[in-house]
């Protein structure tokens, strides 16, 4: 026995009355709706009173529209987006599984500790605190930090480890440790640069309340150092 499916015509039909049905609904609940209502009972008011006389229909109408145009504008809700800080929450959990990878890697003496001090400004930025508070409010160093903890740090090490191998199978090609503490480097000096913007910031705010403490003072005095009315 055949069934009839239904047409897109006959779809597109229901989901319009659907979405009028919801614009009545929502427009019944709207402000404007409600400030005219009242209104509109208020007109209604005063044709119980004698007051409105045979154009009671036209006063009512009116009153609700007054009330309509008075009442304040639907307004949308406004986007709620992750806190800033909640952005570092996966930036964290990638750095650990960085940390994991690391510590399985063998890699020359130089380029272990230039790694761990490395690691340390990474972990210090990235330790929930004060310091990752004001990271977060700096979508460029988190930029800067997510690129070194997903790629370019991973990168160094695992293209040396490959390198590595392919040295020892055949000698005279570049140094691959000499390329990596390149790399580290690099790395190293782009996160310094972020740790000074963010302690510039910190030395800016400091210096911009000093003088916030300094102009208040001299408001308060009469300008011989005194206060008034001492």
């Amino acid at each position: 026995m055949a069934t009839s499916r239904p047409t897109k015509a006959t779809a597109g039909s229901r989901a319009d009355q659907a979405n009028r049905a919801d614009r009545a609904l929502a427009y019944l609940e709207s402000a404007k709706n409600l400030t005219g209502s009242a209104c509109a009972l208020g007109g209604l008011a005063l044709t119980f009173t004698g007051l409105a006389g045979a154009y009671w229909p036209v006063v009512v109408a009116g009153l609700y529209g007054a009330g309509a145009l008075i009442a304040p504008p639907t307004r949308p809700p406004a986007p709620r987006f992750p806190d800033p800080t909640s952005r570092l929450d996966g930036l964290r959990k990638d750095f650990t599984t960085l940390r994991e990878y690391l510590t399985q890697v063998d890699l020359p003496p130089a380029a272990t500790e230039r790694l761990d001090s490395l690691r340390e400004l990474l972990n210090g930025l990235l330790t929930p605190g004060w310091v990752s508070e004001a990271l977060a409010q700096d979508p460029e160093g988190i930029h800067v930090l997510a690129r070194a903890v997903h790629r370019d740090l991973p990168e160094s090490v695992d293209t040396y480890v490959r390198t590595r191998w392919w040295t020892r199978m055949a000698p005279g090609g570049q140094d691959p440790e000499e390329q990596l503490m390149r790399q580290l480097a690099l790395l190293h000096g782009e996160v310094e640069e972020l740790v000074a913007g963010l302690r510039e910031a910190e030395e800016i705010r400091q210096q911009t309340h000093t003088r916030y403490l300094e102009d208040r003072g001299a408001e308060n005095t009469d300008g011989t150092g005194t206060v008034p009315g001492t």
